[in-house]
């Protein structure tokens, strides 16, 4: 009861990561490196929301590991779809997992649309 919404006219856009090999077998518990803080996220205007993912057990419970199929949502908004694509795939760019692909397609028709079909 104490959540407050803000609600933006501005389009947005999700990259979703996924383990190799999604849809279908993938490894589990493979490292994710390199993931924004906070006010890194800020400052590049993106968000990376943790779908898949646990911390690792013993010593260094710190790294985060896979723990899914579809693992990360890195989500942008912007004036234009453009801007937000844009955004998302910087956030997405920051990210270190070998083990983890995204698509890169995302967004285009919509950019597209807003070209006036270029």
């Amino acid at each position: 009861d104490e959540a407050q919404l803000k609600w933006l006219e501005d389009p947005a856009l999700v990259v979703i990561m996924a383990a190799n090999g999604y849809p279908g077998s993938y490894e589990k518990g493979t490292p994710i490196r390199n993931l924004p803080t906070r006010e890194e996220e800020e400052q590049g205007n993106f968000k990376v929301f943790h779908a898949g993912t646990k911390l690792s057990d013993g010593d260094d419970a710190s790294e985060v590991l896979a723990n899914g199929g579809r693992v990360l949502a890195v989500t942008a908004s912007g004036k234009t779809v453009k801007e937000a694509q844009e955004k998302a795939y910087r956030g997405v760019d920051t990210i270190h997992w070998p083990d983890g692909f995204s698509r890169r397609d995302i967004g285009f028709k919509a950019v597209a649309r807003e070209d006036g079909g270029k």
